[in-house]
């Protein structure tokens, strides 16, 4: 599995350019990051990447605006660059690094987040979020208000935090082996088919009644298909094994909406993942451990369990009698974002990025 994303290896190119301003087309060259955070953090220059799948009303754009004049207000050099898509947010990231910033706005949801780390991760450049998405599930845990100007100015004044990040390795959809930072979770199984047959387009050309309709009948008749995982618990060294129809590696406490507390324990100041192993293909446990979190009980749910782990490998169950290639896929999505299938390993990487958020 390759070690650096192709947003890593952009960063060592040295040209330098100016930051563009709203309109204008990223080039795919940026500097070397500098090695290590500096001890103490002063906003000075910033870029707000804003993603136009997340809406992009006029409402959104005064918004934008607002969180522009706060920012400037404080002396803080800040432009607002507008991509095509949610997979140009990497690249414009690139462009602001290689202008000078210090700070890069995600403005958007956890998929634009997710795109915009791939390029921070372990670099010295923070990520502030102004939630503009669907879920904002990162926002939801880091305590950042929905208002955009007020979540501008908490941001503004935060102290920074550097956290860990999860790492999925994986085949991607064009069955070649890659790699992806990950900052809320990363799911194989159920969740990702989802991800796989319902596309952020569709809830534009659809409506939300009727995706989430799709979505529904898509979970009731998936056949959850068996995967195996290898994993040991933090603290101890024995390999363990389970066939699960589900699993889930969850790095932040509070998603909000319906999912709340979806692995209890969980926290990006934490050097691991809080892993939820479905073992079960019953639908009533998956509403169940749902339930669970939404009320934030303690209930034992049979066949879904929750370990601390540092490490977790999936894999293809070895079936007798199939025919090579012919075994149904099992996808992998992380922060929303669909990757690829099996076989996946899903590590922790310490101190990787630098984020700005309240204080606890």
């Amino acid at each position: 599995m390759p070690n650096r994303s192709p947003c890593q290896a952009v960063l060592q190119e040295r040209t330098r350019r100016p930051l563009q301003p709203v309109g204008a087309h990223p080039d795919r060259h940026g500097p070397p990051l500098p090695p290590q955070v500096q001890s103490s953090f002063a906003m000075r220059k910033a870029a707000l990447l804003y993603n136009p799948d997340s809406g992009g009303s006029r409402k959104r754009q005064r918004e934008l605006e607002s969180a522009l004049g706060v920012l400037r207000s404080a002396g803080v050099e800040a432009a607002l660059v507008l991509g095509e898509s949610r997979s140009s947010a990497a690249e414009y990231a690139l462009r602001a690094i290689s202008a000078g910033c210090d700070t890069i706005f995600a403005c958007g949801g956890d998929s634009t987040i997710h795109n915009i780390v791939q390029v921070l991760a372990k670099s010295p450049v923070a990520l502030a979020i102004l939630p503009m998405g669907t879920a904002n599930a990162l926002a939801h845990d880091l305590g950042l208000p929905r208002n955009i100007a007020g979540a501008a100015r908490v941001c503004l004044n935060a102290a920074p935090r550097r956290v860990a990040l999860g790492r999925v390795e994986y085949v991607n959809l064009k069955g070649q082996p890659a790699s992806r930072y990950f900052v809320v979770a990363a799911g194989v199984g159920v969740d990702a088919h989802l991800f796989y047959k319902l596309h952020t387009r569709e809830k534009q050309r659809m409506g939300m009644t009727a995706y989430y309709a799709k979505a529904w009948n898509l979970w009731f008749t998936y056949p959850m298909p068996r995967f195996v995982a290898e994993y040991a618990q933090n603290g101890s060294d024995e390999r363990q094994r389970a066939e699960v129809t589900e699993l889930l590696g969850v790095r932040i406490q509070n998603f909000g909406g319906v999912l709340q507390e979806l692995a209890p324990g969980a926290s990006l100041d934490r050097d691991d993942v809080q892993v939820v192993f479905c073992r079960t293909a019953s639908r009533m446990a998956y509403l169940a451990y749902v339930t669970r979190g939404l009320l934030r009980q303690q209930w034992t749910i049979p066949g879904i369990d929750v370990s601390r782990c540092a490490r977790v490998s999936c894999r293809y169950r070895e079936t007798t009698g199939a025919e090579p290639g012919k075994q149904r896929k099992i996808y992998i999505e992380a922060d929303g974002e669909l990757l690829g299938s099996l076989p996946a390993e899903i590590t922790v990487v310490p101190d990787a990025l630098t984020l700005l958020a309240p204080a606890r």
